[in-house]
């Protein structure tokens, strides 16, 4: 059974920066790969962040050169998030999804999510 928990959404001003954590408990089928999704009420979700197959990095176009995706292990992921704009404003939810074209999903075991607001 596989779990994840995000954290570290907040409140921010424009022009801030966050960094959210996400951990993962279970066995993660070897053949998914881990990232970051995010939606707005109302609004598709939304893939912006992921690792790659062969450890690499995609990043949708909307938060490319702001946002990085780091790991410290296969359980433990972040989003580090700078420069922030109102648009970025969304829950966030960490997922696993098919390592080819992650950022269209579809996302598995998403957790609760963690609330970014930026004013």
């Amino acid at each position: 059974h596989v779990q994840l928990v995000e954290s570290g959404g907040a409140s921010v001003q424009a022009g801030g920066s966050l960094r959210l954590s996400c951990t993962a408990s279970g066995n993660m089928p070897s053949f998914l790969c881990m990232g970051w999704f995010r939606q707005v009420p109302g609004k598709e979700r939304e893939g912006i962040a992921a690792f790659k197959r062969d450890g690499s990095t995609n990043y949708a176009d909307s938060v490319k050169g702001r946002f990085t995706i780091s790991q410290t292990n296969a359980k433990n992921i972040y989003l580090q998030m700078t420069s922030l704009k109102p648009e970025d404003t969304a829950m966030y939810y960490c997922a696993a999804a098919l390592c080819t074209n992650w950022l269209r999903g579809p996302f598995n075991y998403p957790g609760t999510g963690t609330q970014v607001t930026v004013s």
